[in-house]
């Protein structure tokens, strides 16, 4: 296979631009323009072609045996696709190997990139091209550009071969390959009907919530709303008149509680996505904002129905434990599943003519991944056998047999056993069981539910304590093994190990005394912020981390035979044909529960829907 590293430089103006749209609307746009290409075969010299020779110089490239890569693949390879109508045999991303190998660093950009690795300087040319189309260039002027274009590829290919050598996992370039084709070869496509209707059945019950907040506050009008909600008490009282636990934080000045409420604070931007419609409305009021996320969001899908199918903007290695996120202006991990709002967007969401969408979730895929990582032998029995673990949970704590155990005390037991595999306290408990059950209990009743679900997993218990010992060995260049199954292994200098053959990272790891808190408290540098870590969230941030490479892997059997439209937490949604619904369903759960040769004894389980949307 062929490496033919790419880069495109297209037309851009102040207004139109990467900064200012989505890469969608960016090249789908009648305002896109090529200037040129910069192509790199293998390791020969780059060649630079302008605009009018681009179509005819990537038809003479044979692609069905390359590997393409560029620094922002999502981006060049849309261009491909969408304007050329190439696919190639397969996509490399060194923005995605960047984020995966420097998780915790805070720029992936070319220029950030080379600096890191020591491969040479990108140049600025670029910014002499604002506003340009390619009849703007003089002859100098595109000769330099073609330079600068030409140094990108170089640049690029280089970061390849270095990323490469420090041995990124095969596994995982499948990953970008398969994550990068669900943008670039989009099959699903967008019922614009169905979202317009959507769109104003939102606006509606926006202008009726505001009324009856307006009557509420008292109010005269929508910015004496605004007015009325800056008071954080009449906030906080808002929210909680809807069900919601006001959030809080500690005052860098005070030392006290107090609200939550600055533009900056993440409970409070999470509000602003809140699955209750009439909470997204508050927030907007109180922000200024004329309109909510969902209105927002709505009208987004509505747009890109009008431009063609949906290609699905995933960032592969989203977050430091390696899980997928939204980007492009569309997060499809945060689509509404209740309220008012539940599955609207997701139902707009369609599989093409003659097709089906199965939506196959690994269940409880955190809670199995933990008990057998923690050797809580119990636990993963009961996962094996299909018992009810939820209601296992219950009966300890409310001394109950199984048998009895009803529907609210069961949520108890299912909120408590999701809940506290990580070790999180009484209080936070006592608000899970109010904002995630609906049960509201007294907090020496959290803290008895706390004590009661440590000593029936007091081997996941024992991890959170290992996780703390890693976290010593790694500041002090040891080795040391964390889990049960010798999964999770501390490698000095470098991190805790993964299955995928990349590591969970703590880099600047510090250790200091915590007066207030009367214990040592550990810190780390993510993205030059300080973030504190412990053993519980240790423990947390390598099981999603192994969840996730289970997901993985069997999102690539999947792949082998049906189209893998998107994934979405543990959930994977692929596409067949009709008239094959029930052997591909058959297939697709037969891979979702499939263990990897390094899960041995891994408890895994999933279910699936299937339908003409991805809402079912």
């Amino acid at each position: 296979m062929k490496l033919i590293t790419i880069d495109f430089e297209t037309y851009y103006d102040r207004q139109f631009s990467l900064t200012k749209v989505t890469t969608e609307e960016y090249v789908r746009s009648p305002l896109f323009e090529t200037i040129g290409v910069a192509t790199q075969i293998n390791n020969e010299k780059p060649v630079w072609v302008p605009k009018h020779d681009v179509a005819d110089h990537l038809a003479s490239i044979d692609w069905s045996d390359a590997m393409v890569v560029a620094q922002n693949t999502a981006f060049d390879g849309a261009i491909m696709s969408w304007r050329y109508g190439i696919k190639p045999m397969a996509w490399a991303d060194t923005l995605g190997m960047s984020r995966a190998l420097f998780p915790h660093e805070k720029s992936h950009s070319l220029a950030k990139q080379a600096e890191r690795m020591r491969l040479g300087r990108k140049g600025d040319e670029v910014l002499n091209a604002l506003g340009k189309h390619y009849d703007d260039f003089t002859p100098e002027e595109m000769e330099r550009y073609a330079a600068y274009c030409c140094n990108d590829v170089e640049l690029t290919y280089g970061l390849f071969n270095v990323y490469m050598d420090m041995g990124f996992p095969k596994k995982e370039m499948q990953l970008i390959d398969l994550t990068l084709r669900m943008f670039t070869e989009p099959a699903l496509v967008l019922d614009k009907e169905h979202l317009t209707d959507h769109y104003e059945d939102v606006l509606t019950r926006k202008e009726l919530l505001l009324d009856t907040v307006r009557k509420m506050l008292h109010a005269n009008d929508e910015e004496d709303v605004k007015k009325l909600l800056m008071s954080n008490q009449k906030f906080a009282t808002l929210l909680e008149s809807f069900g919601v636990e006001p959030p809080m934080k500690t005052s860098l000045t005070t030392g006290k509680q107090a609200y939550a409420f600055a533009k900056t604070d993440e409970e409070f931007q999470a509000l602003s996505d809140h699955e209750d419609d009439r909470v997204q409305a508050i927030v907007a009021a109180r922000l200024g904002n004329k309109s909510t996320i969902e209105e927002t969001r709505t009208k987004r899908f509505i747009d890109m129905a009008d431009r063609g199918s949906f290609p699905v903007p995933l960032r592969y290695y989203g977050a430091h434990s390696g899980r997928w996120s939204g980007q492009d202006k569309v997060n499809l991990q945060n689509l509404p599943s209740r309220g008012p709002n539940a599955k609207k967007i997701k139902q707009s969401i369609k599989a093409p003519e003659g097709y089906v969408v199965i939506d196959c979730d690994s269940a409880q895929i955190e809670a199995r991944t933990l008990a057998w990582l923690a050797g809580q032998s119990n636990l993963v029995e009961a996962f094996a056998q299909k018992e009810d673990v939820y209601k296992i949970m219950a009966e300890a704590i409310y001394d109950t047999p199984r048998e009895k155990i009803d529907k609210q005390q069961r949520q108890v037991g299912k909120t408590v056993i999701l809940g506290a595999g990580y070790g999180v306290g009484h209080h936070k408990l006592q608000l899970f069981l109010k904002t995630q059950a609906g049960v509201e209990v007294e907090l020496h009743e959290a803290k008895r539910m706390i004590d009661t679900y440590r000593a029936s997993n007091f081997r996941i218990k024992e991890l959170w304590y290992k996780a703390d010992e890693a976290l010593d060995a790694l500041r002090l260049g040891q080795t040391f093994q964390v889990d049960a199954p010798g999964i999770i292994n501390v490698v000095p200098w470098s991190g805790l190990t993964l299955p995928s053959g990349l590591f969970i990272q703590y880099p600047n790891l510090y250790k200091s005394y915590d007066a207030d808190k009367g214990r040592d408290q550990w810190t780390y540098k993510s993205k030059g912020i300080k973030t504190y870590i412990y053993g519980g969230k240790v423990v947390e941030n390598f099981t999603q981390a192994v969840a996730r490479c289970v997901v993985g892997e069997q999102m690539l059997r999947i792949a082998k035979r049906y189209k893998v439209a998107l994934t979405v937490h543990d959930s994977v949604v692929a596409l067949a044909k009709r008239d094959e619904q029930e052997e591909a369903v058959a297939y697709i759960e037969a891979c979702m529960s499939w263990q990897p040769s390094w899960a041995k004894g891994l408890p895994l389980a999933c279910e699936s829907d299937v339908g003409d949307s991805y809402g079912g």
